[in-house]
């Protein structure tokens, strides 16, 4: 997988399963694959290289964890995986505390 530089701005293109990425203005033979489809259980899912900071990853982590535990309110499926995942969370933290 190619690098992409940070501040660049890309053009992105799919051919086939595979996403690639180019500078703008660049010479299209210059792009880099950066993701590809994939199937799981019969669904197509999109993997990306990650070139985000672990600061990034962490504040999209966070996020994602609020939108989880909103949904939830409203989702007892849900609910009781979080709930289990908070147990789990404690249990792990007792057993080195």
């Amino acid at each position: 997988m190619g690098t992409l530089k940070p501040g660049a701005t890309y053009i992105y293109e799919r051919n086939g399963n595979t996403v690639y990425a180019r500078e703008m203005g660049s010479d299209p033979s210059t792009r880099k694959p950066i993701g590809w489809d994939y199937k799981v259980n019969g669904d197509s899912f999109t993997e990306w290289q990650d070139n985000r900071t672990e600061t990034q990853r962490d504040l999209d982590d966070h996020n994602e964890w609020i939108k989880i535990r909103q949904e939830a309110k409203t989702n007892p499926a849900l609910q009781k995986a979080v709930d289990r995942v908070k147990m789990l969370y404690k249990l792990s933290k007792e057993k080195y505390e």
